[in-house]
């Protein structure tokens, strides 16, 4: 009877902690297509929404089980997804080049940030994060690397939200600063998809110049995240080479299979879809949007364990350290078009 009882109690704290995460979701992409918060998207919304419930009313606790859900599995879900948005062929195709300076971008944004971080005296695991996330695809790399790097959740979400927010406020810049640019639009497409930091991003700030300019822009950020795979299989070589130095047993890495679902995806997506089975773009938007909005839930997940306290003592130094680092990788960039 107990062991039926704690059955009962454990399926409704899931499927009440996954409902919980799906609302604030459903409220925060409602937010984001509000004037002003449409350029911040639901991601920054969905963590700005979770940290401040979370000051207020604490954690969920009768809800932890679907939360963590969401947090976890949703999360790697998403990124399985998100390999759909990768097509590999055109990549590999037509932007060799750009994925040249796709790696000088990785490079530059994850040494820079943590050399600005050591100087700062900046939290090192969450300025390695925003290190990537600036280099790599923003909240989506972070939450890919996340579990290779055993970070806390905590630091997840508060890299996302600093990557979302940061990163909507450097696209604005570029849109502002475009017309006054000695840059054709295929040259400001290039820029805006090298110097900025998610796929959002680049979107924002690449259509105003054009369809040209968006697609060239585009293809640059997708030769980004198509290096997100070799990153994922560094780091983890790079953790396993750490831990046997400090001969910590417990520190086993897992291999990130969901990284092969992402691969898979990509595979998929890139000559499959749309080749040997037709799809209507309709039903590409659709799954598109399924993937965001999961990964929106995730997100909530994660920042529900970010208490403010934290973003005081912990977040400054390294998004002082990111900021500095998007700023000169803009200007590097730009004068290397």
């Amino acid at each position: 009877m107990n062991t039926s009882l704690a059955k009962t109690k454990n399926a409704s704290s899931s499927i009440g902690g996954v409902g919980f995460t799906f609302i604030i979701a459903l409220i925060s992409f409602g937010l984001s297509k509000l004037p002003g918060l449409d350029h911040i998207g639901q991601l920054a919304c969905a963590i700005i929404i979770a940290v401040v419930y979370r000051q207020i009313w604490g954690y969920p606790e009768k809800f932890r089980t679907g939360i963590q859900f969401s947090a976890k599995r949703l999360l790697r879900i998403a990124i399985i997804l998100f390999g759909l948005k990768l097509n590999i062929d055109i990549v590999l195709h037509q932007g060799i080049g750009l994925l040249a300076r796709g790696v000088g971008t990785i490079v530059f944004s994850i040494l820079l940030t943590m050399l600005l971080a050591k100087l700062f005296k900046a939290n090192s695991s969450l300025s390695l994060l925003l290190g990537i996330g600036t280099g790599v695809c923003g909240a989506a790399a972070i939450a890919a690397v996340s579990p290779i790097l055993k970070a806390k959740e905590e630091d997840t979400a508060i890299g996302a939200g600093i990557i979302a927010f940061v990163g909507t406020i450097f696209a604005i810049t570029y849109t502002i600063l475009r017309p006054f640019l000695p840059l054709t639009d295929l040259q400001y497409g290039v820029w805006s998809g090298v110097g900025l930091h998610e796929i959002a991003h680049v979107a924002l700030a690449g259509a105003p110049a054009g369809p040209d300019a968006l697609a060239i822009a585009l293809l640059a950020k997708l030769g980004r995240v198509f290096l997100l795979v070799p990153l994922s299989f560094i780091l983890m070589y790079w953790m396993k080479r750490k831990n046997q130095v400090e001969s910590d047993s417990e520190a086993k890495i897992e291999f990130p299979w969901f990284l092969i679902g992402f691969i898979m995806m990509s595979l998929f997506g890139s000559y499959v879809l749309g080749h040997l089975i037709p799809v209507p773009t309709s039903v590409m938007n659709s799954i598109s949007f399924f993937t965001s909005f999961i990964l929106t839930m995730a997100m909530i997940g994660l920042g529900l364990n970010v208490r403010l306290s934290d973003l005081r003592t912990k977040a400054l130094r390294p998004l002082l350290a990111m900021a500095i680092t998007s700023v000169l990788l803009s200007v590097v960039t730009y004068f290397t078009i």
